[in-house]
């Protein structure tokens, strides 16, 4: 491969937004990889500079936000008892075990958890109509984190 060509492809790995590039022409093979940059670590303040910082009212965003937030007047909250991946059906493709506006009794399943490959069926806690589903299908959760509302 002549050096012309490589330049053209090392611009072009460059300028575009892959990282890595791979060619090969007959017995010629070239790899050319970029490397992204780190993004910037977070400063830890130190003790001094937490003592010299002016105390701050929380913001309206932070308002916002601690709105948006299921509460407890909202209904009963289904919380994940695991950390895993949030299934609403027990299939791809199937019909969801629940959708927002049934009626679940105690006992019922509401979704899968699946955890080091087994899946972890949750059931209901207490008898209601779902009111609010609040995690995507196939997204990870958190040991605690609110799932459902049961009103």
């Amino acid at each position: 491969m002549d050096l012309r060509k490589l330049k053209t492809l090392i611009e072009l790995v460059e300028t575009s937004g892959i990282a890595e590039l791979e060619i090969q022409e007959g017995e010629e093979r070239v790899r050319i990889t970029r490397s992204l940059p780190a993004p910037p670590s977070p400063s830890v303040p130190t003790v001094q500079q937490l003592a010299a910082a002016p105390s701050v009212a929380p913001s309206a965003g932070a308002a916002l936000a601690a709105d948006a937030a299921p509460s407890a007047a909202d209904g009963h909250l289904v919380k994940s008892p695991m950390v895993g991946t949030f299934y609403r059906s027990a299939t791809p493709g199937a019909k969801p075990f629940v959708e927002i506006g049934d009626a679940v009794q105690e006992g019922a399943a509401l979704c899968i958890i699946e955890a080091m490959k087994l899946m972890n069926e949750i059931e209901a806690d207490k008898t209601g109509v779902i009111k609010a589903i609040l995690t995507e299908n196939g997204q990870p959760v958190e040991f605690g984190q609110p799932l459902f509302i049961i009103a």
